[in-house]
């Protein structure tokens, strides 16, 4: 395995640069989730380490080697694509073991290798079988078993489980999360969907519009979010965001908003110490806004009477659609809060939790407490 390095990499069609000078270091043997919205360049970067697509500027490495004008086939590295891009044709054996005939590797040793990768993923029954007698979730097997029989340096993983129904994808994602452990590879994996990305990968890495937003642990990301974007796109159901001010009180800080008001705890009004009053960003997850009659502590913000809208209701959970004045919030709340549309909920914010931004720049001022 080894390490894979990105330095200001820039990739541009025509005046448009839809990868933006990304740097980024992934470590040996590192699961590296990229993630982001539709469009925002996160595939263009795996192509571009796969050498499927060119560099406009800026330099890639793969353990030490720079490998910008290497041929795909060079790089030691392999793909497994969204649409598994299995020979209809061939078994399954011979599905996995192509590449290695391509490199004229012996008879014996492609055998040992295909049936040792079959064993880790459970397909050794399926070998004589052909595509299009397994379900999408056995050909994603095989597609993976096809990369792992090459040993290479670096797996890359291009959306793979987006094809398969919600109950295969979280069995698949443990499979993934399993298989990382047992090969101790370095994968980087691209996906769209941030619940992928918080439970599969060591780091993730946020892309919008082609410019990297921030790399850190998923809970750290989670955390301390460095923008307004990336606050609003990790998580689920996402943060709640409220615009207002921020005002001095006898002692404190306070952030006002319409229908909204949340003194700031010491430890967090310490950290703005001689900040000017001015508009800001309030953000709140919606696991932090708390029914008042089940939440009493010194942490608790004023308390709220805001109007149910509406109700979703998730088995183990709640998702409670609050209205407070002009202000609208999603609480998540335990199913023990069952509120019917209409009802007058009195809830509190958890001050210990909010995040603040500028309303400009919408950076992060203040980022909850981890």
């Amino acid at each position: 395995m080894a390490s894979v390095r990105l330095e200001h990499v820039v990739r541009r069609f025509g005046d448009n640069a839809v990868v933006n000078d990304v740097t980024m270091d992934i470590a040996d043997k590192e699961f590296l989730v990229l993630v982001g919205p539709s469009g925002c360049g996160k595939s263009t970067i795996l192509k571009m380490i796969a050498g499927l697509e060119e560099v406009s500027s800026g330099n890639i490495y793969i353990g030490e080697r720079l490998v910008n004008n290497l041929a795909p086939k060079d790089r030691d590295v392999a793909m497994v694509f969204q649409n598994y891009a299995l020979y209809p044709h061939m078994s399954v054996f011979d599905n996995m073991a192509f590449g290695l005939r391509l490199r004229n590797v012996s008879a014996q040793l492609l055998r040992e290798r295909v049936h040792e990768a079959a064993k880790i993923l459970d397909i050794g029954p399926l070998l004589s079988r052909k595509p299009r007698e397994l379900s999408g979730g056995q050909r994603q097997r095989v597609a993976l078993g096809r990369a792992i029989v090459r040993e290479p340096k670096a797996f890359l993983m291009d959306e793979p489980l987006s094809n398969l129904d919600a109950k295969l994808r979280v069995q698949t994602r443990v499979e993934l999360s399993r298989l990382h452990q047992r090969l101790h590879a370095t994968m980087i994996y691209v996906t769209h969907d941030q619940v992928e990305a918080m439970t599969m990968g060591t780091r993730i890495a946020i892309i919008r519009d082609g410019v990297l937003q921030q790399v850190d642990s998923p809970a750290q990301v989670y955390a301390s979010p460095v923008n307004m974007f990336v606050a609003g796109f990790i998580g689920s159901p996402a943060m709640n965001f409220f615009r207002g001010r921020l005002e001095r009180a006898p002692g404190s800080l306070v952030v006002k908003s319409s229908g909204l008001s949340v003194p700031l705890v010491p430890q967090f009004a310490a950290r703005l110490d001689g900040a000017e009053p001015g508009e800001v960003v309030l953000g709140v997850r919606p696991e932090d806004v708390h029914d008042a009659r089940r939440f009493a502590a010194p942490e608790a913000g004023p308390r709220i009477d805001a109007q149910v809208e509406f109700v979703e209701h998730m088995g183990n959970e709640n998702f409670v659609h609050l209205r407070s004045g002009d202000a609208s919030l999603l609480a998540r709340m335990d199913r023990e809060v069952q509120p019917a549309r209409g009802d007058v909920l009195p809830v509190v914010v958890d001050s210990r939790k909010v995040h603040l931004f500028d309303a400009h720049s919408e950076r992060a001022l203040l980022p909850g407490s981890s």
